[in-house]
């Protein structure tokens, strides 16, 4: 079925189930082969890219329509998320639907709550819909074209999970259980977008009292094993909750 009687037929439906106006556009971030990427859909028929987002119903608060809509696209249970802007330009996203009817219930004016999602990529498995085509990863420094707004969506997300960085801590819901430092220095240098001195970096992440060093290393290469390292669960949801005031 094509995506234009697909939104047709379900117009109607979601004026009964959904709140009018209102939408959750998700950033879902994940960490694989040295690379961020950024879990993005696509329309039947279209060949721009989006976010994945939904409708919070009308018996429904924010944060549980963002979980839902993300579990339904991922597979994946608690989620960290983060909501961080509201995006509400006129006509942000009726253009899209141009020479639709009127009353079609997407070409509605909306005002979007945008949260970002942090996931173990191997934890993921991305999920068609009923109106999208591809569900895929894809990695941040070679994004194709976005739908709408979409990408100054993804932007701002990226911009507030490097503040993020300033004041909580980052990698229990990207990295492995077990990781070796450089691995968490990259994730680190992929979010900034900048290379960090490495004596520096280990200095302050181990200050931060989050890790926990195990007795194993990293086998294989020709180098010396790395150590490996865990998050400290309790300490970590402490800095989530109290921050780490610092800075990068």
């Amino acid at each position: 079925m094509e995506l234009r009687q697909l939104l047709e037929e379900k117009s109607q439906q979601n004026y009964l189930i959904y709140l009018p106006n209102l939408s959750i556009d998700c950033v879902v971030f994940g960490f694989y082969n040295a690379s961020l990427k950024v879990l993005a859909v696509r329309l039947k028929g279209q060949s721009l890219w989006g976010l994945p987002g939904g409708y919070i119903q009308k018996e429904e608060d924010v944060d549980s329509a963002a979980n839902r809509i993300l579990q339904e696209r991922t597979g994946a249970a608690n989620i960290y998320l983060q909501q961080f802007r509201v995006f509400g330009n006129l006509n942000r996203s009726e253009g899209f639907f141009e020479g639709y009817p009127d009353d079609l219930w997407h070409k509605q004016r909306y005002v979007s709550i945008g949260y970002y999602a942090l996931v173990n990529f191997s934890e993921v498995n991305p999920v068609m819909d009923l109106f999208s085509d591809a569900c895929e990863w894809l990695d941040v420094q070679d994004l194709p074209e976005f739908m709408m707004d979409h990408r100054l969506i993804l932007d701002k997300a990226l911009s507030a999970l490097r503040k993020q960085l300033n004041y909580k801590p980052i990698g229990l819901s990207l990295l492995p259980e077990k990781f070796t430092m450089p691995e968490l220095k990259k994730l680190y240098e992929i979010i900034l977008g900048k290379t960090l001195n490495r004596g520096n970096f280990y200095r302050k992440i181990l200050r931060f009292g989050i890790l926990e060093k195990l007795n194993e290393s990293r086998k294989g290469g020709a180098h010396k094993a790395p150590d490996l390292y865990r998050f400290d669960h309790i300490r970590y949801k402490e800095a989530l909750k109290n921050g780490l005031q610092s800075e990068w």
